[in-house]
């Protein structure tokens, strides 16, 4: 969508597999490697790009979407969450978010726009997403520091984009995601699930001047979700099954 505005968009991403894939979709588009988990890696992205510009170029902003939990152990209750499984998560989903933003201090303009991607609530206990919604929380509270951090140096704004469920790749390693998902659609007063090119409309705002008294912020994006939760066609059919 970027592209689509007439953007120049570089691109990062996990690995040499993932590069190739990404770069048969946007051939013209530099694309570099960093691997979230490592902080070798995240420091040698400055460098790459320091090499195809002479002087690293000065970005407008960057996304950060970047997420991971591990849930190969199946579902387990809460309490019961593997300390090391949360702080790898924690790790990439969010503290990624502030080492990137360090490292690629110096490339970016003095009013520049940083967003992430984060989800419209962290308060709605969803079984399957578990420690995941905690680690968003942190994520969405670490705007406010990143910008009064940079602002002794500049005037770069961090923002959030927090979209309701969405159909992507990554969601459908979700335990129970799916009928997450069609449940939310019925929630939804549209009874239509909110798509990525309405969450990645409100990402292109924010990183746009049109958007620039919009700091420390989480945007949502939920089609409405959290005003229709007691609908009455989902209680009715509740009701009917009792």
């Amino acid at each position: 969508m970027l592209l689509s505005e007439g953007a120049v968009a570089d691109i990062a991403v996990r690995d040499e597999a993932v590069a190739d894939k990404v770069q048969g979709l946007f051939p013209q588009q530099n694309i570099f490697i960093c691997n979230a988990e490592e902080e070798e890696s995240i420091n040698h992205l400055r460098t790459e790009i320091e090499k195809i510009g002479g002087d690293a170029p000065l970005y407008d902003g960057f996304v950060h979407s970047i997420a991971f939990a591990d849930y190969s152990a199946g579902l387990k209750a809460f309490h019961e969450t593997p300390k090391k499984a949360f702080l790898q998560a924690l790790d990439i989903s969010c503290f990624s978010l502030i080492a990137i933003s360090n490292v690629l201090s110096k490339c970016l303009k003095q009013d520049a726009s940083v967003v992430t991607i984060s989800i419209s609530t962290t308060r709605m206990a969803s079984e399957n997403y578990a420690y995941m919604a905690p680690i968003k929380a942190a994520l969405d509270s670490s705007l406010a520091f990143l910008t009064k951090s940079f602002s002794s140096f500049s005037q770069v704004r961090f923002n959030a984009v927090a979209p309701s469920l969405l159909k992507t790749s990554a969601s459908a390693g979700i335990p129970g995601y799916a009928d997450s998902y069609l449940y939310a659609e019925k929630v939804i007063p549209r009874k239509r699930a909110v798509s990525t090119e309405e969450a990645a409309s409100v990402a292109v705002f924010l990183l746009s001047p049109r958007s620039s008294g919009i700091v420390s912020q989480k945007i949502i994006v939920d089609a409405g979700m959290e005003t229709n939760y007691f609908d009455k066609e989902i209680i009715k059919k509740v009701i009917s099954i009792e």
